[in-house]
C-alpha cells in the first residue's frame, strides 16, 4: 500500500511477486528481498540467520519433523528463488532436485473379468500360482476361497455354492491354480449379513437424513 495524504495505492496479489511458501507470508519474502540489498557477504548471512530465526516462529510445527533446521534453510533458499550467496550451515539445495515431477505410477487398463472380486484377486492368484504344492497352498487358496465368497454375497445373490467360487478361482487363474480335493469352506452363520458399503448408512442420502434427524431429536 502507497499513497500520498490525499490518495492510497493498493495493491493485489496479481501486481506482486508470487509467494513460492505462502505459510510464511508476503513479510519474509520481503525480508528476503532486503537481503539481496547488503553487500557484504558476512553481513548478508548474519541477517539471513535472522530471517530463518523468524520463519521458525512463524512455522513452529516444523520442529515435528526431522532435521528440521535444515529444512528451514532449505526454505529460505527457495523462497529467494535458489539464488542466496550466504555462508549458510547446510549446503543449498538443487533446484531441479525440489522441483522435480514425480514418476507417474503405472496403472492397469485392462478390463476386469469379475467386478466383484475386484482387480486385486486376480494379483493374488498371481502369487499363489508361483508357490509350491503343499499344505501352505492349500491354506492360501482356502483362505482366498472364503473372502472371494463374501464378495460374492454382498454383490450378487444370498446364496453361492463352494463349487462356483472353485471354479471362478480356476477361470480366473487362467486354469494355473487348482483347488485342491477335499477343500471345504468355514459354514455361514444364518444370522449373517453381507451388506454394501453404501447400505449400511455412510456415505449416501439416506443414512445422512437418518444421522441428522436422530441429531436433531437429542438436542
Amino acid at each position: 500500500m502507497e499513497g500520498n495524504e490525499n490518495t492510497i495505492k493498493l495493491y493485489y496479489n496479481t501486481e506482486v511477486d508470487r509467494l513460492r511458501m505462502p505459510e510464511y507470508g508476503r513479510n519474509v519474502l520481503k525480508m528476503v528481498g532486503q537481503l539481496r540489498l547488503i553487500e557484504d557477504k558476512a553481513k548478508r548471512s548474519e541477517q539471513a540467520a535472522a530471517v530463518v530465526r523468524t520463519m521458525e516462529l512463524l512455522n513452529p510445527q516444523v520442529h515435528q519433523q526431522e532435521d528440521w533446521q535444515h529444512k528451514l534453510w532449505d526454505h529460505l533458499y527457495m523462497i529467494a528463488g535458489y539464488d542466496l550467496d550466504i555462508d549458510a550451515p547446510f549446503a543449498p539445495p538443487l533446484q531441479a532436485d525440489v522441483e522435480s515431477k514425480p514418476l507417474p505410477i503405472p496403472l492397469k487398463t485392462d478390463r476386469v473379468r469379475f467386478r466383484h472380486y475386484g482387480r486385486n484377486i486376480e494379483s493374488i492368484l498371481e502369487l499363489i500360482a508361483t508357490e509350491p504344492e503343499g499344505e501352505m497352498k492349500t491354506a492360501m487358496i482356502r483362505s482366498l476361497a472364503i473372502y472371494m465368497r463374501q464378495q460374492y454375497l454382498i454383490w450378487n445373490k444370498d446364496s453361492v455354492a463352494d463349487e462356483t467360487i472353485f471354479q471362478d478361482i480356476e477361470r480366473l487363474s487362467e486354469g494355473r491354480v487348482k483347488v485342491p480335493e477335499g477343500v471345504q469352506l468355514s459354514r455361514i452363520a444364518e444370522d449373517t449379513s453381507f451388506a454394501r458399503p453404501q447400505m449400511l448408512g455412510f456415505g449416501n442420502k439416506n443414512g445422512q437424513r437418518k444421522n441428522y434427524n436422530k441429531k436433531k431429536r437429542n438436542r
